[in-house]
């Protein structure tokens, strides 16, 4: 069997990020598993010790030069990138994202080969890996604290000063919760972990119907792409396909949600191109209910207007002016509350990456021993050697111009 050396690399950005692409558990599991070679270079901001790998019988060092196979989480920084390497980490390129152009131009001076997890997809083009699932999770969490917070009605611990996901849905449990009604948007991923606080907090999913016109307990509707968008030359016939490929012609009818509605959580995909679902205009609207946004999405003047700019776990809400359409405090009266943070799955580093991990393990890892039929590693690959492969042509002007 081919030997695998594997670096697991520590990250570099600016708020510290907890997360690691493998547990100690998963990275000592790997010398068995795949006949691999992993260090692990040492780091004081990890969810997980460097006590920790080491315990389990892993290398720590500082050079991973040795490594052929360097796995991180997010952007790594440009001094620390090592000639000639294989990585995998969330690059943010795909969109030719300018804040990470700089990035990208290194990489293919260093004839690096990069893998980006976003674009690890099966055969129906479906993502493989991701932290979606804890996104929803904290995210819906945090939607909640928050309401409880502007209204003064309970108070939930942070979810980063929870040790695990057990204690923070024991906060959930602590708590006594009044009726509140919450739309959320989104059935994948990250709608699966917005789903489990509902659960865990006691919250009964209805349909449309009652949620609209029902009252006096917790409830909360979930809605999918043809319930918030809808074609305006064919209501009512909603084609998924369609829709991925001509979403720009779509209008939103989410505007009836913003009436009924104490809470939204935003978990759907947005691909730049489709609608707002709602507008400034809703917003001053008199029949407008919205306390409290949880855009888990996150795009900043996307598919959420009130997402203006993201927040951080240290500050995770600013409030927006529903009249002036300005930022203010997080429970000023004529504001809606929003949090916004950007790097939700760091709240539960722990839990977030034993997820991932696992995932990594059972989904990636035997694609480097042979790739499937689908090219799930091939066509995840961005950059081979410091070339743009054929996949990846349309970002040349960002990756080599001025």
């Amino acid at each position: 069997m081919i030997m695998l050396k594997i670096g697991i690399i520590r990250e570099g950005k600016t708020p510290p990020d907890k997360r690691v692409p493998f547990s100690p558990e998963q990275a000592a599991a790997l010398l068995e598993n795949f006949n691999a070679l992993v260090q692990v270079q040492p780091s004081p901001v990890r969810g997980f010790s460097d006590e920790e790998y080491s315990a389990r019988g892993l290398v720590l060092k500082e050079d991973l030069g040795d490594m052929d196979i360097l796995f991180g989480v997010k952007e790594v920084k440009i001094k620390d990138l090592i000639p000639a390497k294989t990585y995998l980490f969330f690059s943010h390129t795909i969109k030719k994202q300018p804040y990470n152009r700089d990035l990208m131009k290194a990489m293919i001076e260093k004839k690096i080969t990069l893998i980006d997890y976003e674009c690890l997809r099966d055969a129906r083009h479906d993502r493989i890996i991701g932290f979606g699932y804890y996104a929803g999770l904290v995210g819906a969490y945090n939607g909640i604290r928050a309401y409880g917070l502007r209204n003064g009605t309970f108070s939930l611990k942070p979810a980063h000063e929870c040790f695990d996901k057990a204690e923070m849905f024991a906060e959930l449990h602590r708590i006594s919760l009044p009726p509140v009604k919450i739309i959320i948007t989104g059935t994948g991923r990250v709608g699966k972990g917005a789903f489990e606080i509902m659960k865990q907090a006691g919250f009964t999913q209805v349909d449309r119907h009652t949620f609209e016109t029902g009252s006096g307990e917790r409830m909360y509707h979930v809605m999918n792409y043809d319930e918030f968008y809808t074609h305006p030359t064919r209501p009512g016939a909603f084609e998924k396909a369609h829709f991925y490929t001509h979403s720009h012609e779509y209008v939103s009818v989410f505007t009836p949600m913003t009436r009924v509605a104490d809470i939204f959580i935003s978990c759907h995909y947005w691909d730049g191109k489709s609608a707002p679902l709602f507008t400034r205009e809703d917003m001053r609207d008199p029949r407008w209910t919205m306390d409290v946004i949880a855009d888990v999405t996150c795009d900043i003047e996307g598919s959420v207007p009130t997402t203006i700019r993201p927040s951080t776990i240290a500050d995770p809400l600013y409030g927006i002016d529903k009249t002036e359409f300005r930022e203010t405090a997080a429970f000023e009266k004529n504001s809606i509350t929003v949090m916004a943070v950007d790097n939700l799955p760091c709240e539960l580093p722990r839990d977030a990456s034993a997820f991932f991990g696992k995932e990594l393990t059972e989904k990636v890892l035997p694609l480097f021993i042979q790739d499937n039929e689908a090219r799930t590693l091939e066509r995840a690959t961005i950059l081979k050697n410091g070339e743009l492969t054929e996949p990846y042509e349309y970002l040349r002007d960002y990756a080599y111009g001025n």
